[in-house]
């Protein structure tokens, strides 16, 4: 395995001579304040928590001027990336994986897993799309509820683990409840959880938060792996990239499942992602306009009475119990879109983080 990667490694480094531009000329200074393009559609789309700005403007850019070399393979930028990523999670080269999307990683990581057929503990609710095949690779999975507060119930989960358990799934901040687990409890978890299991932790909502990631533990636990994304903050969903963090050995582990590591994402998408890590300042006004236009979403949901969940993320998790109207009628016939009930004990709903222009769109649509 290790043969493939360096190979790959050294075809990466001989294609810098095939007409790259560098993309470090994207990361310019951007201006005082950005002045985000009218991006708001209709309809109003307030279900799968992207971001409502669009890319950053110098991830835009850089998608532009990448277009040119899309007749070629993007192994040195790649490279660079992943150079970058590990940069930014206090870890080596050799510990990130590129995807395209989180969701590729997801899917790889339940093949993985599958390997051994046994079983696979989540919580119930958060974000399983991505186990829909498990029953077909052989694999069960076993349910744990979230306690009265709409978190992970980290000690129950621990109990839940078996001989036969192969995986645990932890998305932090969750989906969709937009909880999050205290630190130093889910440090310990995954110090006990990671001795009969791979302790599985999706970080794609982590951004929203100023909580630091677990993605630099990986180091010193070659049963722990990290799922981050470029879908949310960095306002790149549909360019799908997306990756792992996990030691070395677990990395090979996980390439040795893939034709082709690393080249699963677009060299568009990869400059974007570049670009992306570079715009410090975009960052910031997204996580203020979000964090802004998340208190003002809170405050009016519950002027109608309607309980939500202290959210760490884009989205926000609200029961319409007390709701007397048809709320998905009401958003039907206001043009927007939002999702489903995740729970019927209390009618649990979630609704992504728009523009304000959006939200206020959307409460006068279900007043």
């Amino acid at each position: 395995m290790n043969n493939r990667r360096d190979w790959l490694k050294k075809v990466s480094l001989g294609a810098v001579g095939l007409g790259f531009c560098h993309f470090e000329t994207f990361a310019n200074t951007p201006s005082e304040k950005y002045i985000f393009p009218d991006l708001e559609q209709s309809p109003i789309l307030l279900r799968s928590n992207e971001n409502p700005y669009g890319p950053s403007p110098l991830a835009r850019e850089a998608m532009q001027k990448s277009i040119n070399n899309s007749n070629r393979y993007g192994w040195n930028l790649s490279g660079e990336l992943i150079s970058l990523i590990a940069k930014k999670n206090n870890v080596s080269d050799r510990n990130i994986l590129l995807g395209a999307g989180s969701t590729e990683i997801l899917d790889l990581v339940l093949q993985y897993t599958a390997l051994q057929k046994g079983n696979f503990v989540l919580a119930e609710t958060t974000f399983d799309y991505w186990t829909f095949p498990s029953k077909k690779l052989g694999l069960k999975k076993i349910t744990v509820p979230l306690t009265a507060d709409k978190k992970h119930d980290l000690s129950a989960m621990f109990k839940a683990i078996d001989a036969d358990t192969k995986m645990v799934y932890i998305c932090n901040p969750n989906n969709p409840t937009g909880t999050i687990c205290d630190r130093d409890q889910l440090v310990s978890f995954i110090k006990e959880a990671s001795k009969k299991a791979i302790v599985f932790v999706d970080e794609a909502y982590l951004d929203f938060t100023k909580e630091e990631s677990l993605s630099n533990l990986v180091i010193e636990n070659k049963n722990l792996i990290v799922t981050k994304t470029f879908s949310k903050m960095y306002g790149l969903a549909g360019a799908r990239i997306g990756y792992a963090v996990a030691a070395s050995s677990t990395i090979d582990e996980l390439s040795a499942l893939k034709s082709a590591p690393n080249l699963s994402v677009s060299l568009v998408s990869i400059a974007a992602a570049i670009a992306s890590l570079k715009d410090e300042k975009f960052i910031k006004e997204v996580h203020s306009l979000n964090e802004n236009v998340k208190k003002y979403t809170i405050e009016q949901l519950t002027k109608l009475n309607l309980t939500c969940i202290p959210s760490h993320s884009n989205f926000v998790y609200f029961s319409l119990d007390n709701y007397k109207k048809d709320f998905f009628k009401q958003l039907e016939n206001h043009n927007i879109q939002g999702t489903k009930i995740y729970e019927e004990n209390g009618k649990w709903t979630r609704i992504t983080i728009g523009t304000m222009k959006e939200m206020q769109q959307f409460i006068e649509a279900i007043k």
